[in-house]
């Protein structure tokens, strides 16, 4: 992959079946910015979309054989409806498929609620379930 390539500028919407084969491939792979699969699953909306926003891009040094990523923020739509962030890095041949946004007004919305959602940790604070279930 051409390291100059500047990072997509394009928000992607995926359902509750893709995240968790995103989550669980990250989980796989040992990827550094992913959520535990099994707490995905257990409050991850079944019929939810999520949104996935590029942020940078992030390789691990350490382990070359690894492909460079893309760290996404990650809005996640729970169960009982609640909206939380997080990170997740997502290989650029993963990415490039999912569904793009393309209503400047969905596009709108998703950017509010990102600048607004809690992080998952927050959330779990909050809820009083600890950080302890990531």
């Amino acid at each position: 992959m051409d390291f100059d390539q500047p990072l997509p500028r394009e928000l992607k919407g995926v359902d509750s079946s893709s995240l968790f084969r995103l989550e669980e491939r990250a989980c796989d792979l040992g990827l550094s910015q992913r959520l535990d699969p099994a707490w995905v699953r257990a409050n991850t909306a079944p019929n939810g979309t999520h949104y996935l926003w590029p942020a940078l891009w992030h390789s691990l040094s350490h382990r070359p054989d690894v492909p460079r990523q893309l760290r996404c923020e990650l809005l996640i739509t729970l169960r009982a409806g609640h909206r939380v962030v997080s990170l997740l890095d997502v290989l650029p041949d993963d990415f490039t498929p999912l569904s793009r946004v393309t209503s400047r007004e969905e596009g709108m919305q998703v950017s509010q609620v990102f600048d607004h959602a809690p992080s998952v940790r927050e959330w779990l604070l909050r809820e009083g379930e600890g950080s302890a279930q990531l």
